[in-house]
């Protein structure tokens, strides 16, 4: 298991006891009687969430890999072993792609076609290579963001808080 921090300094007090959660055959199994701690309480929540999904490593401990292929999430940490299971990212890294870095490119593309007039053959060799590489290569970053935005700030799907405090809580 990996060492984290005690104490949340960013907000000067301690993490709310959730309990540590031991993976167990797929499911996860909460100790009650012990406090999980994170380490991105040093660092402060927004700097480690950006730190460690752009990098595309694990939310909880910042060591492991978040995926297994290009934008294939694995199945667990291979260091702290935490359950990847819970990401649903779904269209939000695609979303972010095009409106974040094909949208800024869109208005090269456009600068280029009123400053210059070139001919057709320009604007396939650099606006559409421009545009396919820019957009295909921040898909992985904006990926690693959800990911652990999701983690770091405990989301869920609306209309589970109820389940998932139970099966957080059981005996």
């Amino acid at each position: 298991m990996v060492e984290h921090a005690t104490e949340n300094r960013s907000v000067g007090g301690s993490i709310p006891s959730l309990g540590t959660i031991f993976p167990l055959a797929g499911s996860a199994i909460v100790a009650d009687d012990k406090t999980e701690r994170f380490a991105w309480t040093e660092e402060g929540r927004w700097h480690w969430i950006g730190r460690v999904g752009w990098k595309g490593l694990c939310p909880r401990c910042g060591q492991g890999p978040l995926f297994r292929g290009w934008l294939k999430v694995r199945e667990a940490c291979p260091v702290c072993g935490l359950d990847f299971r819970f990401a649903t990212p779904d269209d939000g890294p695609a979303f972010f792609a095009l409106c974040l870095t094909a949208f800024p490119l869109i208005f090269f593309v456009v600068w280029l076609e009123v400053a210059y007039a070139p001919p057709w053959w320009v604007h396939l060799l650099t606006s559409i290579p421009l545009m396919g590489i820019g957009t295909l290569a921040s898909l992985r970053p904006f990926k690693g963001w959800l990911v652990a935005s999701q983690y770091v700030n405990r989301a869920e799907e609306a209309g589970t808080s109820e389940l998932s405090a139970r099966l957080r809580h059981k005996d």
